[in-house]
């Protein structure tokens, strides 16, 4: 199954998003706005953007936000208490079976994998296995 948006990366396309994914559970929705987001806070408003959702040959559901940037890697911080940012991918990470970052010349994308299936994305579409940055056991 397979859920496919392309949009500008705005704090309005972040509920926008959270709308279009109502199906499907809260952490699902929570990791997808999470990672455009992201984009939004380190690339910038106004970012092209395509959002992901399909499920794996394992029943996961995969998560991904691709953008414009191959250079803009994401890091995983260690927020302070009192930090007004710095708590997104610590989220996701938190959430994720798995996450990691493909590179390619024009872009990248950021994913993750949620180990319970998320209810059911919209339409079918096979997914290419990915090598993972970062796998939790």
């Amino acid at each position: 199954m397979t859920f496919e948006l392309s949009l500008l990366a705005t704090p309005k396309a972040v509920p926008e998003l959270r709308h279009h994914l109502r199906a499907l559970d809260f952490e699902a929705r929570l990791c997808a706005t999470e990672l455009l987001t992201n984009v939004i806070d380190h690339l910038g408003e106004g970012t092209p953007v395509t959002v992901r959702v399909t499920g794996t040959d394992l029943g996961h559901t995969r998560i991904e936000v691709t953008d414009p940037d191959p250079r803009a890697l994401p890091t995983l911080l260690s927020a302070t208490e009192t930090a007004e940012s710095g708590r997104g991918l610590a989220l996701v990470d938190a959430l994720a079976q798995r996450w990691g970052v493909e590179q390619a010349a024009d872009r990248k994308t950021v994913w993750c994998e949620l180990g319970e299936p998320a209810r059911q994305p919209v339409t079918q579409n096979e997914r290419v296995a990915r090598v993972p940055m970062r796998d939790r056991d």
